[in-house]
C-alpha cells in the first residue's frame, strides 16, 4: 500500500486551505491531509492511505469503553467532532427552483405518506447527515461517501428523538454517527449503535430511492429539494470526491475483503429478515427485473442504467424495500457472509 509523503501534499496545500476549515492539524498529518483535500474539492488524492489508530482517550471525546467493536479499527477520518457539520434546520424548495442541480446529479429520494424530497448528493458529499421530519416522520438522511452509500433512518429510537452528527471517526471505511442526546456511536453500514448507553441498539432502514435529477424531476414534480441554504459556506457547484470515485483503490483498509468483487464495483445490499444479499449492478440485466428469493420471500430487483434507480420489491405486495447501492469492499466489511447474487 503506498503512501503519499509530507512533502508532496504540503507543496500543493495552499489553494485547498483556503477551502478548508480545520487547517491546524493539516500541515502534522500527511494522512489526514489526504482527507482534506478530498473534502475541500481538490482531487489530489487519489492513492489509499493507511491511518493510525486512534490512542486511547482519543476518539474525538467519545467513550468507546463498552464498545462492540475493536477499537484498533475505530480510525479518524481526519475532521474532528462536527468537523463536517450536519443539517439540522433543512430548508427545501421547488424543483423549479433549484437551479445549482444538474440533469445527470444524483439525489437520495424518500417518500413518506404524500410527501416527497430530494436531498441531493452534491449536498450531502460536505454534510453527511441531515436531521429532517417528512410526513410527520422524524428521519436521519445520512451519506458516506467513502462507502458510497446513502441511507435513511427513522430517528425515533424508543421514546427519544435523537439528533445526529457526524463523530469524524471511521469504522471499515464507513462513517460513524453519534446522536447528541446520549453521545453514543452509530455504524450507518451496521445500522445500530457501537458505544455509548445506546450501544447494541438498532436502526429502523427505512425505503428510500437513488436517482438522476432529472429522472426524479419527471416522477416527482411536485416534490422538494434541499436547498443550498445550509448555513454553512460549502462549494455545492464542485464534486469533493471525484478522483475518489475514479479510483479504483480504497482510501482506508477493511480488515477483511472478499475477492469475487473489485473492490469498487457497485452493489446493491439488501437484508431480508437477516439474511443479506449484493446484486452486482454489472451483472443485473438493464431495465429488467430479475427474480430472487431470500428466507422464503420472493424479490424483484431492477436497475434503471439510464435513470440509475435500482428497486428491490416484495413480489406478493409490491412493497419498496430498504436497499443501498454501496461499494463491495464496504458491504462484505460489514455483512462477511453476505450472498453475492450471479446471473444464472
Amino acid at each position: 500500500m503506498k503512501h503519499s509523503s509530507p512533502s508532496r501534499f504540503r507543496a500543493k496545500l495552499f489553494l485547498p486551505l483556503l477551502a478548508c476549515t480545520a487547517t491546524a492539524w493539516l500541515f502534522r498529518d500527511p494522512i489526514r491531509t489526504g482527507v482534506a483535500l478530498l473534502v475541500a474539492g481538490a482531487g489530489l488524492a487519489t492513492e489509499s492511505v493507511e491511518a493510525a489508530p486512534q490512542s486511547r482517550g482519543s476518539f474525538n471525546g467519545f467513550n468507546v469503553s463498552n464498545a462492540t467493536i475493536p477499537t484498533s479499527e475505530i480510525l479518524s477520518g481526519g475532521p474532528g467532532r462536527d468537523g463536517i457539520p450536519s443539517i439540522d434546520k433543512p430548508k427545501f424548495v421547488r424543483p423549479s427552483a433549484a437551479n445549482f442541480m444538474l440533469p445527470d446529479d444524483l439525489v437520495v429520494s424518500v417518500t413518506i405518506g404524500d410527501k416527497t424530497r430530494a436531498y441531493p448528493l452534491r449536498i450531502l458529499v460536505w454534510h453527511e447527515i441531515v436531521n429532517d421530519e417528512l410526513g410527520g416522520q422524524p428521519i436521519a438522511v445520512t451519506y458516506c461517501p467513502l462507502c458510497g452509500t446513502a441511507m435513511v433512518f427513522n430517528r425515533q429510537v424508543g421514546n427519544r428523538t435523537l439528533a445526529f452528527g457526524v463523530s469524524g471517526l471511521l469504522h471499515n471505511s464507513d462513517v460513524l454517527m453519534y446522536d447528541r442526546q446520549t453521545d453514543s456511536l452509530w455504524s450507518q453500514l451496521a445500522m445500530k449503535a457501537v458505544s455509548g448507553p445506546q450501544v447494541n441498539t438498532e436502526l429502523e432502514w427505512l425505503a428510500s430511492e437513488h436517482l438522476t435529477w432529472a429522472a426524479w424531476k419527471e416522477k416527482y414534480p411536485r416534490g422538494e429539494v434541499l436547498s443550498t441554504q445550509t448555513g454553512a459556506q460549502r462549494n455545492y457547484s464542485g464534486s469533493a470526491y471525484a478522483s475518489y470515485e475514479q479510483s479504483s483503490d480504497t482510501m482506508f483498509p477493511v480488515p477483511t475483503y472478499r475477492n469475487e468483487l473489485p473492490k469498487k464495483d457497485w452493489v446493491v445490499g439488501v437484508i431480508v429478515d437477516g439474511v443479506a444479499r449484493a446484486y452486482p449492478l454489472k451483472s443485473l440485466p438493464p431495465g429488467q427485473a430479475v427474480r430472487d428469493e431470500i428466507n422464503s420471500a420472493a424479490l424483484e430487483i431492477t436497475f434503471h442504467p439510464g435513470s440509475q434507480l435500482t428497486e428491490v420489491r416484495r413480489v406478493e405486495s409490491g412493497e419498496l424495500l430498504p436497499s443501498v447501492k454501496v461499494y463491495w469492499f464496504a458491504w462484505q466489511a460489514f455483512y462477511p457472509q453476505t450472498g453475492l447474487w450471479q446471473p444464472k
